[in-house]
């Protein structure tokens, strides 16, 4: 599955950059989530399968702290470059014919810088803010990466001002974008109704099913994780839900992207003849 994950986004990677058909705002931000899965499932699959061939369970603090770092980094740049993605499509299917002077090159390049700065940004406060939590000398980690609410209940500091930033920036982190993409698909679906022919409402809902799919898939196990109840299996169903998010989710955005996308079939179709000729 780590393979998988890795060839498919780093396959998408390489389609977005060398094919220049596919250099548009929707398929740029594209390039942007591959990459994020790309790190994402690496800083935590790895060690997992290092866990499982060699039986050596255990992990260093450092080495710890910066497979947290780079794990938010990811999970938060994404949140935002689903966003991005959700407004491209707003505005392609809801302002077509301005659609090439809103999504210019300058205003692509903010919004995916702006994604990964705040995911870099954020991610640092979380890391050190963990790294100077009192441990213990050897801790177990219930869970099969260094997870921030896991690594919050083994410390035995008090954890009421950490609770509230976490809240607080749930709201703008988690919460915020994800009404966004909701608002956005509002004017979407509220504008495809208004077209008149069926092929023009299929043609405009077929450009967004891929991010929609996506949206679902990144979002459902993550919403069922914070709403949840806490119980007696709470730490398992943790466990079980991340490995959605985390390792599932990555390896079937290429598959949701690539299959019935004639923009992608046709680079794929680009390289080959490319390579024929090589």
């Amino acid at each position: 599955m780590y393979l998988l994950t890795v060839v498919g986004n780093l396959t998408i990677v390489t389609l977005v950059c060398m094919v220049s058909q596919l250099h548009t705002p929707m398929y740029f931000f594209l390039c942007n989530l591959s990459s994020s899965d790309i790190v994402f499932v690496t800083v935590t699959l790895p060690k997992l399968l290092s866990i499982f061939l060699t039986q050596d369970h255990t992990i260093t603090f450092d080495g710890c702290i910066t497979q947290l770092y780079f794990f938010l980094i990811c999970g938060q740049a994404e949140i935002f470059i689903l966003t991005c993605m959700a407004y491209d499509r707003y505005v392609a299917i809801c302002k077509p014919l301005q659609y090439s002077l809103i999504m210019n090159k300058v205003v692509c390049f903010v919004m995916a810088a702006f994604s990964w700065l705040t995911g870099i940004l954020n991610s640092l406060l979380h890391a050190l803010i963990a790294s100077s939590l009192p441990f213990c000398y050897s801790l177990e980690i219930d869970h099969f990466f260094c997870d921030l609410k896991t690594l919050g209940m083994l410390s035995a500091s008090e954890s009421k001002n950490r609770d509230i930033l976490t809240s607080v920036q749930s709201v703008f982190i988690g919460c915020v974008p994800f009404l966004l993409i909701v608002v956005s698909y509002v004017y979407i679906i509220s504008t495809i109704l208004k077209i008149q022919s069926s092929n023009g409402r299929l043609k405009a809902f077929s450009s967004c099913t891929s991010h929609l799919t996506t949206v679902v898939l990144f979002y459902g196990p993550i919403i069922f994780l914070y709403m949840k109840p806490e119980n007696d299996r709470s730490r398992e169903d943790d466990k079980l839900l991340s490995i959605l998010y985390v390792v599932v989710v990555p390896m079937l955005n290429p598959f949701v992207y690539s299959l019935r996308n004639k923009d992608i079939l046709g680079a794929i179709a680009k390289i080959k003849q490319y390579l024929k000729k090589v």
